[in-house]
C-alpha cells in the first residue's frame, strides 16, 4: 500500500477573509482518512490569495481525492476547491 499526495487550490470568498483563520479551519476541517503536509499562500490578483493545501491519503483506502475536496469545500469562508494535482508517493 501506497500514499497519494492531493494537491489543491482552495480561493477564498473575498479579500476580507482572515487567511489565518480559515488556515486554522483547513487543518481541522481534513478528513480523518488524509493528514495534512503543507498550507502555503499564492497571490492571485489585486490583493486576493489563494491556499495551497497538501494533503497525504492511503491510496488504496477506499478514499478519493473529491472527498476531501467536499470536506475542504464546507469551510466558512471558502468560494471554491480545485484538486490541482493527485501523484503517488
Amino acid at each position: 500500500m501506497g500514499e497519494a499526495a492531493v494537491r489543491m487550490k482552495i480561493m477564498p470568498e473575498s479579500t476580507d477573509v482572515d487567511l489565518g483563520k480559515l488556515t486554522e479551519d483547513i487543518k481541522k476541517a481534513v478528513p480523518s482518512f488524509a493528514r495534512l503536509h503543507a498550507i502555503e499562500e499564492m497571490p492571485i490578483a489585486f490583493g486576493l490569495k489563494a491556499l495551497i493545501v497538501v494533503t497525504i491519503m492511503n491510496d488504496k483506502g477506499g478514499h478519493s481525492p473529491e472527498e476531501i475536496e467536499s470536506a475542504l469545500s464546507k469551510v466558512p469562508g471558502v468560494e471554491s476547491v480545485e484538486v490541482e494535482e493527485v501523484g503517488l508517493l
